[in-house]
Parts: structure tokens; sequence; C-alpha cells
């Protein structure tokens, strides 16, 4: 079993993402391991499953420990995912895995795309507002039946493709769990992942090729990235959790729809430097708006002691020559 030292570093690249956003795990490990590394598919895709089952559960645990994960909400996605992701599995049997699966991961490409820029509409509308989503875990009133549909859709796109559940649901819960902040949609979206990338393991281990050698790679690299991205997204303001989600789900909506890896590197690079100049014009306007600090208008130039009225001047002046 040998170790890859390049899996491993990218692999914790994508950990890192991972545990920071809860999205794009499947639909950027799987494609790093077949186009950059030369992995067969059905390796990668097996591999990365099993080495999940180690790297989710280490986000998850940072995320219950600080608090950020509704327990009721995850139970009722699992409701949903686990045994759709064994009904995904048996229609991707009953509709053949090369078309099924490339038909399947086009729409999910072009329905991720569509909840990245609604995602961004709806955070530029919130800014204009003034809106923040901070909604504590003890406010928030679950939706049984809507949330275990989200499951049920996750669960079988698991099923059929192996990649998409982060990525979809924490899209699905944005919008059907408005008020909650970002940190507590990655920490709830990352255990419920748990038990459903658990079940999916299990069909990779029984029908798949899993190579263990990429796969302690991908544990090695992975998990202890997780790890700290699970730090930073349970402690990070929302302003800077949400774009991150944003931009790795718009990642993964590119590549899903078969955007190539050199198109998708220069599209990434091309919307990170409009962001940092778009934030750097806000910057700059916000900074010739705000108001100049004044000084004392009334103060004369030789005056010595700051803030002395003249009025003051002249009454002093007038008790003294009253005085004598």
């Amino acid at each position: 079993m040998d170790i890859h030292p390049y899996i491993v570093l990218g692999s914790a690249v994508v950990g890192l993402l991972v545990g920071l956003t809860g999205a794009g795990g499947g639909a950027l490990m799987t494609p790093m391991l077949i186009l950059l590394f030369g992995v067969q598919p059905s390796t990668a895709i097996s591999s990365d499953l099993v080495a999940a089952v180690l790297m989710r559960p280490v986000g998850a645990a940072v995320h219950l420990r600080k608090g950020t994960v509704n327990l009721r909400l995850v139970g009722w996605m699992v409701v949903g995912s686990v045994p759709a992701a064994f009904l995904g599995s048996y229609l991707l049997h009953l509709l053949g895995k090369p078309a099924a699966q490339s038909r399947v991961e086009e729409a999910l490409g072009a329905a991720l795309l569509v909840g990245a820029a609604a995602m961004v509409l709806r955070l530029i509308l919130d800014r204009r507002q003034g809106n923040e989503r901070r909604g504590e875990l003890a406010d928030v009133v679950s939706r049984p039946l809507p949330t275990i549909c989200i499951g049920v859709v996750g669960g079988v796109i698991v099923g059929m493709t192996s990649v998409g559940s982060g990525s979809l649901m924490i899209v699905l819960l944005m919008f059907l769990y408005p008020m909650l902040s970002a940190g507590r949609l990655v920490g709830t979206d990352l255990a419920q992942s748990v038990p459903l990338t658990f079940a999916a393991a299990l069909g990779a281990l029984a029908f798949g090729h899993v190579e263990f050698g990429v796969t302690t790679s991908i544990v090695i690299g992975s998990v202890p990235a997780a790890f700290v991205g699970s730090l930073l997204s349970s402690r990070a303001p929302d302003r800077y959790i949400r774009p991150a989600i944003m931009f790795v789900i718009f990642a993964s909506g590119l590549k899903y729809v078969g955007v190539g890896t050199t198109a998708l590197g220069w599209t990434l690079g091309a919307v990170l430097a409009a962001a940092a100049a778009w934030l750097g014009w806000t910057k700059l306007r916000a900074r010739e708006a705000a108001p100049a600090p004044q000084g004392n208008a009334e103060q004369g130039p030789g005056d010595e002691r700051p803030g002395l009225q003249p009025s003051s001047l002249v009454r002093h002046d007038a008790l003294g020559q009253e005085r004598q």
C-alpha cells in the first residue's frame, strides 16, 4: 500500500473546503483524483466514499462540540436520505451506469449554478436591507416534510452519482431555513452526511473498486484539514463563510455540467479576481463616504488649550479685569 504525497496535498485542500463549507467533497475530490492523478473513475469514486466515512465525522464532531448542529433537522434528513441512497443505487442499476450518471450530474450542475446565482442575489438583497442570518438553533421551527424531501433528493443523487450531497443539500437548507447562520447550516449538513456517506461507502466496499493506497492518502490529507476547516466555520462570522459556500457550490456546478479543468481554473480565477476588485471598490467607496473627523472649528490657531471656546476666554478676561 503506497502513500501518494501529491494526493495527500490535494486532499488537504479539498478537506479544508469541506470542513469550511460542508460542500464540494465529491465534486472536487473525485475529479482531482481522475484528472490530476490518473485514478480510474470507479476506483476514485469508491476510494473517496470510504475516505469520507472518516473525514466527515471529524467535521461533524467539531460542530457538535461547538453546539452548531440541529439534531432535529439531522434526524429528519436522515429519515429521507439513507433509504433514498439505496434507491438511487437501484435506479442507477436499472438505467445503466454511464449514461444515467452523466445525465444526473449535468442536471445537478445546472441546479447548483442556479442555486449559486440565487444565493448571490439573496446576499446582495440582505446587505441592502440590513438583514443578518443569526438564528439560534433553539429558535428554528423544524419543517419535517420539506426537510425529509431534502434528504430524499440528496440521497438519490448520492446513490446515482456518489457525489453532490453536500453541495445540493446545503443550498436547499439555506432556502428552507433562511435565518440560520452559515456556520450552523454547515454543521447540520456535515452531521447529516455522516450516516448517508456510511451507507454509500458500504455499497462501495461491496460492489466498488476501493484502492486502499489512494484511500489512505486521502484520509491523511483530508481529515486534519477538515478539522481545521470545521473549526473556522464554527467560529467565523457569516459574512466570511457564506461567500466561501457560494464559491465552492459554483465550482461544483461548473464541474458537473462538464467544464474542463483548464477552463474551470481560468473561470474560478477570474471570479476571485472580480470579487477582490469589487471588495476593494466597496471599501474605497465606504472610506470616501465616511465623514471626515472634525476638529474644533472655533478654536484659534494660537490657542494652547484645546477645546476652549473664545467666549469663555472673553469671560475669563472680564472676570480678571473685575478682580483687579
